[in-house]
């Protein structure tokens, strides 16, 4: 009986000194938003405009860029009247030239950047079949090539003055090879082994990269989504699952687990509690996984409709969407600037 309490005591003195550790880790890597300079790709509607309003908190320099002017100067206009900093500047971040242009003219007003958030994305939604190697392309400069050309242009900085965050938004599609999104699950995949690669190898330089696996958000993002096919019935269903209460969550609690993941340094950030299931029981039972999405896809629309045409998620619409369904995101969607 005594050598069983001793390994007892053993043991909860073990426990209380890892938790000690990391609790003095967690405070040393913490780093303070207040007054810095952060860049925001796709910051002009969304989950990227819900994060600049987050940040907004901390009255930093922001630097925000999408590639539609429109909808940026809306995004900044609101964003000015919280008595922020900011500078708007219309950049397709696929683009080096763009980047490199958009990162100096940010470094003239501000000095150099601290902190990296990588949000920009596209979306295309359909069977593999409706896709073609445009869509793999643009799923690519937008996923990788756009968050490796900004981090490789602001890290050298970062690196010679030994501080530093770089955030990349990847997605469960990142984890997750989900039916219907085949062009976004492979460049997201992409987007987790850059961010995860990186996060290795620059903690020796206290520059720490946060990987984020969002699941399903309420953005009200889908009427600006690529679909293909039959596009109303593909709008259906993920309008629907990105609106359910339960399985989605809201872009505000998103952006606020995201800043706090970034100013303590985490490695990893997966969101929302069915993702966080999904993505344990993928690293468990990975063959399993892939039959139970074999399923599923047998209950997605079939290719057919408009083929492999493209059509806005707004142009898709049908007595299922929008409806009282998808309430939740059709009122994001009027917050977020993802209307006109």
């Amino acid at each position: 009986m005594k050598g069983r309490s001793t390994a007892w005591l053993l043991a909860a003195a073990g426990i209380g000194s890892y938790v000690a550790l990391r609790a003095v880790r967690r405070r040393l890597r913490f780093y303070d938003l207040q007054g810095k300079v952060i860049l925001l790709t796709g910051g002009s509607r969304g989950l990227g405009l819900v994060l600049a309003r987050e940040l907004a908190t901390y009255n930093p320099r922001l630097i925000l860029c999408a590639r539609d002017p429109d909808e940026l100067y809306r995004a900044r206009d609101e964003l000015s009247q919280r008595r922020i900093d900011v500078l708007a500047v219309p950049c397709d971040v696929a683009d080096k030239a763009q980047v490199d242009g958009m990162i100096e003219h940010a470094r003239k007003r501000f000095g150099p950047i601290d902190v990296l958030i990588n949000n920009a994305g596209v979306i295309q939604v359909g069977p593999v079949e409706t896709m073609n190697l445009q869509d793999f392309e643009e799923a690519m400069r937008t996923h990788f090539w756009g968050p490796l050309h900004t981090t490789l242009a602001v890290l050298p900085e970062m690196c010679r003055r030994r501080q530093g965050r770089i955030v990349n938004i990847t997605s469960i599609g990142g984890k997750i090879a989900v039916p219907h999104l085949v062009p976004y699950d492979a460049s997201k995949f992409a987007l987790v082994g850059l961010s995860e690669g990186l996060r290795a190898e620059l903690v020796k330089d206290n520059v720490y990269v946060t990987t984020v696996c969002p699941g399903l958000m309420r953005t009200g993002s889908p009427r600006n989504a690529e679909f293909k096919g039959q596009h109303r019935a593909e709008y259906a269903w993920f309008s629907l699952s990105d609106a359910m209460p339960g399985f989605s969550m809201s872009a505000e609690s998103a952006a606020r687990r995201i800043v706090k993941a970034c100013q303590n340094g985490e490695a990893e950030v997966i969101l929302s509690l069915p993702a966080k299931v999904a993505a344990a029981f993928h690293g468990v039972f990975p063959g399993l996984t892939c039959d139970v999405l074999s399923l599923v896809n047998r209950m997605l629309p079939g290719p057919g409709g408009d083929g492999k045409k493209s059509v806005k998620g707004k142009d898709s619409q049908s007595a299922v969407s929008p409806s009282w369904l998808t309430i939740l995101n059709e009122r994001a969607a009027l917050r977020n600037n993802e209307l006109p």
